[in-house]
Parts: C-alpha cells; structure tokens; sequence
C-alpha cells in the first residue's frame, strides 16, 4: 500500500525587516510623525526606536540607504491584514422569479415583494415568464407582465439585461442599485 504524497506550501513569511534584523548601516529614519530624520547608523534609530517604546521597520529595502520607520510593527501588521482583507467582497446570487401570463395581479405582488427582499440582499433578480402551449399566440401578454414587474422594480434595482424571448422563456435580469 503506497502512501499519498502531499505536497506542502510552505507558509507566506512576512520579509519585512524590524530591530535587529536590520544589518545595513546607515538607513535613512522616517519618525513615527512622518519627519525625515535624515541618514543615520543603524544603532542610532534603533536607540531612537527603543526610547519611544517603538519599532524600527525597514519600509522600503531596495533604496540606497534602506528607508526605514519607527512605528508600532503589531499596529502596522494589523492594518496590513485588514486591508488586505476588506478587498474581499461577497459572490452575489441570482435568484429566479417565474411567472406566467395568466398570473393573477396579487400573485405578481407577492412576487414583486419576493425580489424586492432579493435585491436588498444585494441579490441578482431574473425574472421569467412562462409559456405553454397557446400562450405562445399572446406573447406580448407576457411581455406587458413582464413589464410591470420591471417598472415596479425599478425603485430598488436597475435593468441588466433587457426582456429576451428564449423559446417558451421571456427572461430579464435584475441587478441592485
């Protein structure tokens, strides 16, 4: 019995220099108001660092001398993180209303109402309508149903995609505003 092989990513590290880590001598020290403290050794700032109860960060590695930053290293990771995450931003769903051209006007409210709650969700609405058999002789019966629902729709969200007959199908796709 052969064992599965597993390939292991090993974890992302943060290469961002701090204290001691820094080797080169001198930097160039920003302070933690944002006021260039000009080129100095590197024992300097990190006494500089260490006597305000701070960090010294090397911000940007591949300039001659290194630029470097007394700042809170946790705080500044944090604010890292938090951006890095606030970029995610949630799938929207499409959810599906179907009608017909006989549908009753309380019965298309309730529908109405139905995407209404979707498109605040922040939901996609589309909206079919249905036909059978010789419903297909009065298509623009279901486009004028079609067409009241889009108008009343209209408060909360924004045509997509314009009413299309597919078939038996008449679709239009609903998107929040």
């Amino acid at each position: 019995m052969a064992l599965a092989r597993r390939s292991f990513q090993p974890e992302q590290r943060d290469s961002t220099r701090i204290n001691s880590q820094i080797r080169i001598s001198p930097v160039r020290v920003v302070s933690e108001e944002g006021e260039q403290l000009g080129i100095i050794p590197t024992e300097d700032a990190l006494t500089r660092a260490r006597d305000a109860g701070l960090d010294l960060v090397e911000v940007a590695p591949n300039e001659r001398p290194p630029v470097c930053r007394i700042m809170d290293y946790g705080k500044f990771k944090y604010e890292k993180n938090k951006k890095k995450n606030s970029n995610h931003t949630p799938h929207t769903k499409t959810k599906e209303i179907r009608l017909r051209p006989k549908t009753g006007n309380e019965d298309i409210r309730t529908k109405v109402r139905q995407a209404e709650k979707f498109l605040q969700h922040r939901d996609k609405v589309q909206v079919s309508v249905l036909f059978r058999g010789r419903e297909m002789a009065h298509i623009e019966e279901g486009r004028r149903v079609m067409e009241a629902v889009i108008e009343t729709l209209s408060q909360v969200g924004k045509v997509e995609t314009t009413p299309q007959q597919h078939g038996r199908r008449m679709i239009c796709m609903l998107a929040p505003k």
